[in-house]
């Protein structure tokens, strides 16, 4: 690459003159190529182990002048191609302009300036995305291409100085972390260590210190442990690791690919040695943090963050902390954990304006709402800036306001003037029939026409209130008035103050009235519902009278969700919950629908309208229980992990019994995603969901702890699952709420674990008391990491999980060994995840969906398998190996989508490498038939035909048997006899193939009905064409091979005789068509072709009987009757030296006279050719003796046919071939090779990266 002259002062120091002129020198890197001692190895070192192995190129160009002692660096290269290129153009453009100056000082100012044009000219063309990325990091990325051997399309994040531990001794080197690879390159006195890793194999990552290794990063893969050590920024490298490897989780388990954000606003300053890829890293992390902190929708994006304090009036008070501004949202966290926290959608700031500053309060800023609260920040350190950008945000918000957010939370207040629906008691008529209609019609919700539309079923349903009126009302009063005073003094709505105050208010539980509304806040989805009025509607219009496997299983879950509460056992609940569950299917089609998503969700309709519920549970799915509700259930897999580490740390004791009984896997899933409610009595468990929507996962693994933690001693004397599962069960049931004021509905759980002794009740409100007591010390961002090393090893799991289900389910079918089959099934699946790296428009990787079975979830496309074929196969066959790995994919793509599945692709594997001779002539027989032979491909066997033919003399060949004769004469009739078929006798033939056809296909029906193993009975015959093909692929098939002049003779010697027998069987085939009674008579004089001819039934195959093509012959061959034709025996030389000049060679009858002859044919023997010199469209030929189109050249002759049978008898004949065949190879060791092919980068031409060797 050109390069900005830069002075050099010392040209000679650690660099090699290569070449030079009187303004230019070419200098080479000492170390780098062949040779160069010790010097080269200690310079080789120093470029590895110093920055410089990033930063310098191994060839430079040097402009000088004769007086000057500066040398200017103009040039730069990674390879000698590249460098060589510039030096010729410099010689040719510049070297006779420069000859003409006088001053020295003009040379120099010319060469700059020339220079400096050309890098102009260059930057033009180049992506504007790349000028993000400093010179420095771009050669660091061009290092990593040329030692790694990346494509284009691999993008370096960051590179890293470090040593890898190889046994006891560190190797100091640099770590590449590119988006889907570590890459680690190390140099050291001639000692070369390369390792390049997928971020998809790794199974564990982690920082830690030991005794032998320093603070270092372990990474751990199915085969390996790696260990790096002495980072300069330990933290920001494994903080970095952790993120690639999770998106590389992320593809793994939903198909989700890197796509970078390239609207990423530019840095105020420019950043020396940070990549737009690894900033564009550094903003996902943070906007994840920022969105998960304040439970923000998933597009919102952070835009910056400052210092800054601020007033809270109910203490009086300026709390230090960071003021965050995104698009849509000004939000505050204080420095003191949940001192405070706030959260101001801009839709809801009217005002926003700079107060006077004073030493008490400087740069003051002041945010009013439309809720008539204001907001006072101080010290904002570039408050004018801020100022600005909050304005920019406010512009771009949409001035009207949402239909949503008119709506007060007057019902919720319970004041009975703001009740619009009346209450409707369970026993009333109308409960049950008021919308029994009304799942089979769009509903209009803004109208009114749902009762559900604007209220909680539990409003709906409410029952007898005696309970209000006594001690438990009272108390629900109270916790109502503690809640409206805390409204009064820290705001209410979307701009509440949240401060431990709020937190100690929900761990006494909230009220029923409020329970909705505070869901909604703390949960986040209140902004969502707010920024998107009409979605739900319109998705329960959409999604109304849709049918698909989701709303199947809805429909078979529906009334097992919570059937012992009233509000679900009437149509105007069940309907509801349909309406709810079926909107979210169709708004996110990855989950769906799961099981347990119905027992959430029948709560949150208890206390939320439809559309409320729908945006909780939109929250739940989506933002606070990530990836809980998909197929495999991989969050609650992921939480559980979480669940047995917390286990071991808090309660090592029981963890051991708890691990040996195998309890905690089978209770933390109907905990987790039920949130207690299908364990727990109702009453009880609503209370955990409240803590749960404030407090998050946390909440949810505390609990579990304190449950555990109250039944220690229990658990450690039980003898089997089934008893600790008793004992929990039994200690979950008697959790009551005795605070509820709804009556208790009966728990069925409880039915199933009565015991003799009188049940000891647990109060609810004291089990969540002694979790925080205990337990409280659980931060949310050990839980994140915790989630991260537990994401690894469960989606790891589940992926050896389908490793194991697929060669389970292709084994019994397959000849390939368990261990064969996994190492294929790893190569396979690796060559699928290349296509998500890099090839964006590839079909395989589009199309896998999660839903299908484990074998059908990767496919692959033709591409691929070609790649695949070529580094397994045992028929190589040099450069003909990509055409016949096109050939096999297309017979192994039955269902014709351009994709082959696993079990697809061993099939084809198995048919080369396992079973007799029989079994794989079989396969290779079938690959030049269709569909696998395409049409197209046999056009070079049409002009070799014409190659071999065109030039043959018309005479009498020696080797005319009476019956080629005879059948030659029976195709000369006379016009007048082809006059007499008259359309009577082609109607007649015409309907006696008629049924023929009929019964064929019949036949072919039948069979398939019959799934019985295929025969070699039932194959099709092999056309002339095909046949030719076949003869290519062989020739290819054995160059290379130890024996390749044995094989080559054999099979010269099994397709001559090929060729005579279905000159032959031509004859033979032709004779129904014929009317010639004479020739009927001598052919029958012949037994000994009889018997090599085809009697079968499917010898009269379409491809091989054409009569119109007969008929049409008939007047050419008339007229060349009175000549009699020879056709000669073309061949190569045997090695003998004779014809030098050209490979084919024609030769005299004797030479290629031979006692089996029966009929006159070609023949290509290629005995003494090597392997290149064999062209396409050197192949075998056989004509028929006195064909017209073999004469001249015309066409492939289409009678001409060969069955599977005769190929395979004549292969017999020939021990090298069988031998040839029947060795068996290891597939395994092909496998190995593969991968050191792609782990072995050397050196070449091209760029030159050759090592010393020690």
């Amino acid at each position: 690459m050109w390069l900005g002259p830069e002075e050099v002062l010392l040209a000679g120091a650690l660099w090699v003159t290569e070449r030079a002129n009187p303004f230019f020198l070419l200098q080479r890197r000492r170390g780098h190529g062949k040779g160069g001692g010790l010097t080269g190895l200690l310079v080789g070192t120093l470029d590895v182990v110093l920055d410089s192995s990033a930063r310098v190129a191994p060839y430079r160009i040097l402009h000088q002048t004769q007086d000057s002692q500066v040398y200017w660096a103009v040039a730069c290269g990674s390879s000698r191609k590249e460098i060589t290129k510039h030096w010729e153009w410099l010689e040719n453009n510049l070297l006779q302009t420069l000859s003409i100056f006088d001053n020295e000082e003009d040379i120099t100012t010319f060469v700059k300036g020339k220079i400096h044009g050309i890098i102009a000219e260059e930057n033009k063309n180049q992506q504007p995305q790349s000028e993000e990325d400093p010179g420095k990091f771009k050669e660091a990325e061009l290092k990593m291409r040329k030692q790694f051997g990346m494509p284009e399309v691999e993008k370096l994040v960051n590179y890293y100085s470090c040593s890898y531990w190889k046994g006891r001794v560190p190797r100091q080197g640099w770590l590449y972390l590119t988006v889907n690879h570590l890459c680690f390159y190390s140099f050291l006195l001639g000692k070369e260590v390369t390792l390049v890793i997928q971020w998809v194999d790794v199974t564990q990552l982690e920082k830690n210190a030991t005794l032998l290794f320093p603070e270092c990063i372990k990474v751990r893969t199915r085969d390996s442990e790696l260990y790096f050590s002495m980072f300069l920024n330990i933290n920001e490298t494994f903080k970095l690791m952790e993120q690639l490897a999770n998106i590389a989780m992320r593809q793994l388990l939903d198909n989700e690919s890197f796509l970078q954000d390239k609207s990423l606003p530019k840095p105020r300053k420019p950043l020396k040695n940070i990549s737009a890829l690894k900033r564009d890293l550094d903003a996902r992390a943070k906007n994840e943090c920022y969105r998960a902190t304040f439970r923000l929708p998933k597009d919102e994006c952070l835009d910056g963050h400052t210092d800054c304090t601020l007033w809270t009036p109910f203490n009086k008070m300026h709390i230090p902390g960071q003021m965050f501004v995104s698009n849509n949202y000004i939000c505050f966290a204080s420095k003191a954990e949940e001192a405070c926290h706030l959260i101001i959608p801009l839709r809801e700031v009217t005002i926003v304006e700079k107060a006077d500053s004073s030493s008490v309060l400087p740069s003051p800023l002041s945010i009013s709402t439309k809720s008539k609260m204001t907001f006072f920040f101080a010290n904002l350190k570039d408050r004018d800036f801020l100022v600005q950008r909050i304005s920019d945000f406010l512009q771009r918000t949409p001035s009207k306001k949402p239909i949503s957010s008119e709506r007060e939370w007057k019902w919720n207040l319970g004041d009975p003037g703001c009740e619009e629906v009346p209450e409707l008691p369970s026993s009333s008529p109308l409960a049950v029939s008021p919308t029994s209609a009304l799942n089979n019609r769009p509903v209009n919700f803004c109208a009114g026409e749902v009762p559900t539309a604007s209220q909680g079923l539990l409003k709906l349903f409410r029952r007898n209130s005696e309970e209000l009126l006594g001690p438990k009302g009272a108390k629900e009063k109270m916790k109502e008035e503690s809640w409206n005073i805390h409204f009064f003094e820290y705001g209410r709505g979307m701009c509440m103050y949240r401060t431990t105050k709020t937190r100690e208010l929900v761990q006494k539980g909230i009220p029923e009235n409020l329970r909705g509304e505070l869901w909604l806040l703390f949960s986040g989805a209140w902004n969502e519902m707010v920024t998107h009025p009409g979605y739900y509607a319109d998705l329960v219009e959409k999604s109304m009278g849709k049918y698909n496997l989701a709303t199947e299983e809805i429909e078979r879950d529906l009334h097992r969700s919570m059937p012992e509460h009233p509000a679900f056992q009437n149509e105007l609940g069940i309907a509801a919950l349909r309406r709810v569950l079926t909107a979210y299917a169709f708004r996110n089609p990855t989950i769906g629908y799961c099981q347990a998503m119905n027992i959430v969700t029948s709560v949150l309709l208890l206390y939320c309208n439809e559309e409320e519920a729908f945006w909780l549970l939109v929250a739940l799915c989506e933002r606070m229980l990530p990836d809980y509700y998909n197929t495999r259930v991989v969050g609650a897999l992921v939480d559980q992990g979480i669940f047995e580490e917390l286990t071991r740390e808090y309660l090592p004791q029981l963890s051991e019994k708890m691990q040996e009984l195998g309890v905690i896997s089978t209770i933390s899933l109907s905990w987790f995603l039920t949130l207690f409610l299908s364990v727990m009595p109702f009453e009880s468990a609503v209370v955990i969901v409240d803590c749960f929507f404030y407090e998050g996962i946390k909440f949810i693994l505390q609990v579990s702890l304190a449950i555990l933690d109250a039944n220690v001693e229990k658990l450690l004397q039980c003898c089997d699952e089934g008893e600790a599962m008793t004992i929990l069960g039994r200690y979950l049931d008697n959790v009551v709420n005795r605070q509820s004021v709804s009556p208790p509905i009966p728990h069925l759980h409880a039915l199933l674990t009565s015991g003799d002794d009188p049940p000891l009740e647990i109060d609810i409100f004291d089990l969540i008391k002694t979790s925080y007591e205990k337990f409280s010390n659980l931060k949310v961002d050990d839980i994140e990491q915790m989630r991260f090393k537990q994401r690894l090893k469960v989606i790891q799991s589940l992926e050896d999980t389908a490793k194991k289900s697929v060669v389970r389910a292709v084994s019994s079918d397959i000849g390939f060994s368990i261990e064969e089959l996994e190492e294929l099934y790893v190569v396979f699946k690796a060559k699928y995840l290349m296509s998500c790296y890099w090839g964006n428009n590839r079909a395989a990787a589009a199309r896998r969906d999660q839903s299908l079975p484990y074998l059908e979830q990767y496919r692959i496309d033709m591409e691929q398998f070609k790649e695949l074929f070529i580094t397994l196969t045992p028929w190589s066959c040099g450069a003909h190996t990509p055409v016949l790995a096109g050939r096999l994919f297309r017979l192994l793509d039955e269902n014709r989508d351009s994709l082959i599945n696993f079990k697809e692709f061993v099939t084809g594997m198995s048919g080369m490498y396992h079973g007799d001779l029989t079994e794989k002539l079989k396969v290779l027989y079938k690959l030049h038939l269709p569909p696998a032979l395409n049409p197209e491909e046999t056009e070079s066997a049409l002009e070799a035909t014409s190659y071999f033919t065109e030039d043959v003399t018309t005479e009498v060949s020696p080797f005319v048997s009476e019956l080629d004769f005879c059948l030659h004469c029976e195709s000369q009739e006379t016009q007048e006899e082809k006059g007499r078929r008259n359309d009577s006798g082609q109607e007649k033939e015409e309907k006696g193939t008629s049924p023929q056809d009929y019964r064929y296909y019949l036949r072919m029906w039948a069979k398939e009905k019959e799934s019985k193993k295929e025969t070699i009975k039932d194959l099709p015959k092999m056309s002339q064409e095909q046949f030719i093909e076949l003869c290519k692929t062989l020739y290819n098939m054995f160059s290379e091979d130890p024996v390749e002049q044995e094989l080559y003779h054999a099979i010269a010697t099994v397709a001559s005789l090929l060729l005579r027998i279905g000159e032959v069987g031509k004859k033979f085939s032709n004779r129904p068509i014929r009317k010639s009674e004479d020739c009927k008579t001598n052919s029958s004089q012949d037994p000994v072709s009889e018997e090599e001819s085809p009697t079968s039934e499917q010898s009269q195959n379409s491809t091989v009987e054409q009569q119109p093509r007969a008929d049409c012959e008939d007047k050419t061959c008339r007229d060349v009757q009175p000549e009699k034709t020879e056709q000669e025996n073309q061949t190569l030389g045997d090695g003998s030296g004779e014809g030098q000049g050209s490979p084919l060679q024609l030769l005299s009858d004797d030479e290629t006279k031979d006692d089996m002859s029966m009929s006159s044919y070609s023949m290509v023997s290629t005995g003494s050719l090597q392997c290149e010199d064999i062209a396409d469209d050197t192949v075998l030929v056989g004509c028929e003796g006195g064909s017209s189109a073999a004469r001249y050249g015309s066409t492939i002759d289409t009678d001409w046919s060969i069955s599977f049978e005769q190929i395979l008898a004549s292969m017999l004949t020939e021990t090298a071939l069988v031998n040839y065949f029947e060795k068996k190879v290891n597939i395994l060791q092909k496998i190995k090779d593969q991968k050191k092919v792609e782990r072995q980068f050397s050196s070449s031409s091209d760029y030159e990266l050759s090592s010393v060797s020690g």
